[in-house]
């Protein structure tokens, strides 16, 4: 198997975006199918802001993150010590082979982790061999394919076309979302529910976070380092792309929707 590269990184723009991420916007989905005395496991858990927000619902069980970076792992350590919760704890671990026993978890919940994996449905295989009989998987991914914005600007288009061409250099998929329900299926899940939900950026709040946040991902980020030396974009293409992201912020009607698919299924 071909070893994952994450296109992201961890510069600190993308956990600017991570730590935002919350269990009300990131996994709605699945909060009605939790009991507060599950076993949980947040797989590719990032900084932790979802994980201990799952705190709230899932009360006296144990709730683990896992994720591959030791230095993000220590991040949401932190975020650990400077909360009140005791049922929640962070390790280092490799999702495709998560260092658990079978059958050790009531839930396994993984977002926006899919897209990133040369092997989707092997990582989802291992979160399946330590969900128990009758255990839940909830997974969310989004579909860059089917985001929208306006107004139109060919320098945000070239910042999609320049993404789709990394992930598919990284063996990854950033189309992710559309084929979620069949990756659960390979995966050995008998019948999946499946929704969709969005993140939409349009107060004026809100546009000036976004599009700041990706200003500095399309200068300073894992994505940029990585396009350029592909040879897929240069950074003076790069700065521009930037200043697209920022004046679609100071745009009174700017709009930018991004959709995600998102699939429970019992083991």
């Amino acid at each position: 198997m071909v070893p994952d590269r994450y296109t992201h990184g961890h510069h600190e723009s993308v956990l600017r975006s991570h730590q935002w991420r919350t269990a009300k916007n990131s996994a709605a989905f699945v909060l009605a199918h939790l009991r507060a005395d599950d076993t949980l496991l947040d797989v590719g858990c990032g900084p932790g802001t979802v994980t201990l927000d799952l705190a709230n619902w899932v009360t006296t069980g144990d709730v683990v993150g896992v994720d591959l970076s030791p230095d993000v792992v220590d991040v949401a350590r932190g975020a650990k010590d400077a909360s009140n919760r005791t049922n929640v704890r962070f390790e280092v671990g490799d999702v495709y082979d998560l260092a658990f026993a079978d059958d050790s978890f009531d839930v396994v919940y993984a977002h926006q982790v899919l897209q990133h994996l040369s092997d989707p449905v092997g990582a989802l295989g291992e979160m399946r061999r330590v969900l128990r009989p009758g255990g839940l998987v909830a997974v969310r991914e989004s579909d860059y394919g089917g985001f929208t914005w306006a107004p139109d600007d060919p320098r945000l288009d070239r910042w999609m076309s320049i993404y789709q061409a990394l992930t598919v250099i990284n063996h990854a998929d950033a189309n992710a979302g559309r084929h979620l329900s069949a990756w659960v299926r390979r995966a050995g899940f008998a019948t999946p529910e499946v929704s969709t939900s969005n993140w939409t950026f349009y107060r004026p709040e809100d546009r000036a976070w976004w599009g700041q946040l990706w200003a500095d991902r399309v200068r300073h980020s894992e994505f940029a380092r990585q396009s350029v030396a592909a040879g897929l974009t240069n950074p003076a293409e790069l700065d521009g792309v930037a200043e697209a992201f920022l004046a679609w912020a100071r745009d009174v009607d700017g709009f930018f929707n991004l959709v995600h698919s998102e699939v429970l299924a019992r083991k």
